[in-house]
């Protein structure tokens, strides 16, 4: 048993979203808002805070920056920027840690706002612009992030057989899973052939197989499992938790339909001393649909090119054998630039029976899969209602 399995739990959470998907305020005052609910949520406050994690904003120095809004002095502080795995990847840092007696309360946030951005007129300088892809990929009309993607969906159906209409009923399940979520941004049904009928936004992937653009924010705070044992509300507990990364620029992927959760994914279920099929319910990156299909395959909820049947049986809708993305996911529930975060809150959720109609019954473990880059980096966290699962 490794030094993190127990050691560390989710005590609090909190999301922000918007029906409109614009939420127009400053974003120190959003993640400070967030970050406040999430402390509430635990029974904590700022003063209980010795660790801080976060990555946005676009500045060098952002989670000393926040630090000294929020008027602390953590002794902790994580910035790795990794993309949508940064937020399990800072769970997997914090429980370290906390293990390590070098913090007991660690926040970590995420907050953007894209959406009321644009409306402003403010235009970004664009993640994926780099030297190496202004030299290596531009020039040859990769258009990121999606034609990674579609790179990516192309080699998996033309190695396994891999079909449109499994891949469109990942986003189906989604959708019904939004159904019974009031703060999803889209509510209403879809159907396979309305996913296909969508229309191309890079071939093959359909506009109906990608994720939103949004304005949103969510905290988690993690503490000692010795604290968490004192506080009132029922706890997360971090199991396991691993992250892995294979690359940058989608061209130098070693392979196509193989992600680093492949690695991460492994090494997390070591860690929990679990396997995929302990597994109560699923929050999986959904950046499109082939994200997901890539990540049941490399966590091992089923063979590698197995994936197209696999989620062509609805085992993650309402009612199905490893329900997943429970809110609705970046696909319908929210998507403000990355989503670890939200996949975090809505596992801790889950497991503490929060979630109204789209409660999974009787869930003890949860698997939050963050996904960031152009597949290039990933974080798996295990979480469990007892710390000795």
């Amino acid at each position: 048993m490794t030094p993190i399995r127990g050691a560390a739990a989710i005590v609090g959470v909190a999301d922000e979203v918007s029906p409109t998907g614009v939420i127009d305020m400053p974003l120190r005052e959003l993640e400070a808002r967030v970050i406040a609910d999430a402390l509430a949520d635990a029974g904590l406050s700022l003063d209980d805070v010795d660790g801080l994690c976060t990555c946005t904003g676009g500045t060098l120095m952002h989670s000393v920056e926040l630090a000294e809004y929020l008027g602390i002095t953590p002794r902790f502080t994580d910035a790795t920027q990794v993309g949508g795995a940064s937020y399990g990847l800072y769970i997997e840092h914090a429980a370290a840690a906390i293990a390590a007696g070098m913090a007991e309360t660690v926040v970590i946030v995420y907050a953007s706002t894209p959406r009321a951005a644009r409306k402003r007129g403010e235009k970004g300088l664009g993640v994926f612009a780099t030297p190496e892809r202004l030299e290596w990929e531009t020039p040859f009309g990769v258009m990121l992030p999606i034609s990674a993607y579609a790179l990516a969906a192309n080699r998996h159906m033309s190695m396994y057989g891999t079909t449109a209409e499994q891949l469109a009923a990942i986003a189906v399940d989604t959708r019904k899973w939004a159904s019974l979520n009031p703060r999803a941004h889209l509510q209403d049904p879809i159907t396979v052939d309305t996913v296909l009928a969508s229309g191309y936004l890079a071939e093959p992937v359909h506009k109906l197989e990608c994720c939103l653009v949004t304005d949103g924010a969510a905290a988690v705070v993690v503490t000692s499992a010795e604290r968490a044992r004192t506080l009132a509300r029922p706890s997360a507990y971090v199991l396991g938790a691993a992250s892995a990364a294979s690359h940058a620029m989608i061209s130098q992927m070693p392979d196509l339909t193989v992600t680093p959760g492949a690695v991460s994914g492994p090494s997390a279920f070591a860690t929990a001393g679990l396997t995929p099929d302990d597994i109560d319910v699923v929050q999986l990156y959904d950046s499109f649909t082939i994200t997901v299909l890539l990540a049941l395959e490399d966590l091992g909820f089923c063979g590698k090119g197995e994936g197209g049947p696999f989620v062509g049986e609805s085992v993650l809708a309402p009612g199905g054998r490893l329900p997943g993305q429970t809110t609705g996911g970046g696909l319908a529930y929210t998507h403000p630039g990355a989503f670890g975060a939200f996949l975090l809150v809505e596992a801790t959720r889950q497991l503490r029976g929060e979630c109204g109609e789209r409660q999974v019954a009787d869930a003890q473990t949860a698997l939050a899969h963050g996904t960031g880059g152009v597949l290039s980096a990933t974080s798996t966290v295990i979480l469990g209602t007892e710390a000795t699962l």
